[in-house]
């Protein structure tokens, strides 16, 4: 399982977040982990939810931008947050990203909320192999 890092010396009105996989698909699932630990606390929300997602880009950068903001607009759009991602993407043009969400609707008697995110910036993004793995980084707009 992948790792991330949040960031605190990017902007205070955004939060940058780092993030290393073994593979593509891994940096991609933890970057949803990532996003979805900015706006809930994990011990404090279900996985009830299923739902799958198909996006393809021009590049892993793309690729990472177009999946979280996905993420965002299943928040913005139907109050669901997916912690968990079961994710399949190819390390080679076209970047397609293949994936199972596993998460849940918001409650608001239940749910410890943290940090609603707006959007992903461009500013920073980056995906890209480094070593055996992957090394990514993108900026949240709180």
């Amino acid at each position: 399982m992948g790792r991330f890092r949040f960031r605190e010396d990017v902007s205070i009105a955004d939060c940058a977040v780092e993030v290393w996989g073994d593979s593509l698909a891994d940096l991609l699932a933890t970057a949803a982990r990532a996003l979805a630990e900015l706006m809930v606390e994990p011990g404090t929300f279900g996985e009830r939810e299923t739902r799958a997602v198909s996006l393809e880009a021009e590049s892993t950068e793309l690729l990472l931008h177009d999946w979280l903001s996905e993420l965002i607009f299943l928040k913005d759009r139907d109050r669901a947050i997916f912690p968990r991602a079961e994710v399949r993407a190819g390390e080679a043009p076209p970047f397609r990203l293949d994936a199972t969400l596993h998460g849940d609707v918001v409650d608001p008697a239940s749910t410890r909320r943290g940090i609603d995110v707006k959007a992903i910036t461009l500013h920073e993004l980056r995906a890209e192999r480094e070593g055996a793995g992957w090394h990514g980084h993108f900026v949240a707009d709180l």
